[in-house]
């Protein structure tokens, strides 16, 4: 799934910035730079929407960034986040499934050494229009 959704820099007093998602519980981080911050952020903000879809919750909506209450020295910036790529990324424990095939085609395949696990995933990517 793909998101966007503002959040809010607050400059640390130490350098740096603390980083909140107001639209998302619990989703606060903070870098010592604004890349970093930035960096963060999106991780931070990912993470917290996997565990929100691996526990069949709807993320609430995300608020317009001129909505948001600002104090002096704070800015919103709008951060993406696409929580399929980050699994992708983060989530590469393989998981053993067992598939049946007629003992021909199956033959077939190994003979024309086709990694029968690979074919599956790409399939299974095709059919959902996941790309990489």
């Amino acid at each position: 799934m793909y998101y966007i959704y503002p959040a809010l820099f607050k400059p640390n007093p130490n350098g740096g910035y603390v980083v909140t998602v107001p639209d998302v519980r619990g989703c606060v981080t903070g870098g010592k730079s604004l890349e970093e911050s930035m960096r963060m952020v999106k991780d931070a903000l990912c993470g917290c929407l996997c565990v929100l879809e691996d526990e069949n919750e709807t993320p609430g909506p995300a608020s317009m960034p001129n909505e948001l209450p600002i104090q002096d020295g704070e800015f919103i910036a709008l951060v993406e986040a696409d929580t399929t790529k980050h699994r992708s990324e983060h989530d590469n424990k393989t998981v053993r499934r067992n598939v049946s095939l007629p003992a021909w085609l199956n033959a077939q395949a190994e003979q024309a050494n086709i990694n029968c696990s690979q074919l599956l995933q790409n399939a299974i990517k095709k059919e959902l229009k996941i790309t990489g």
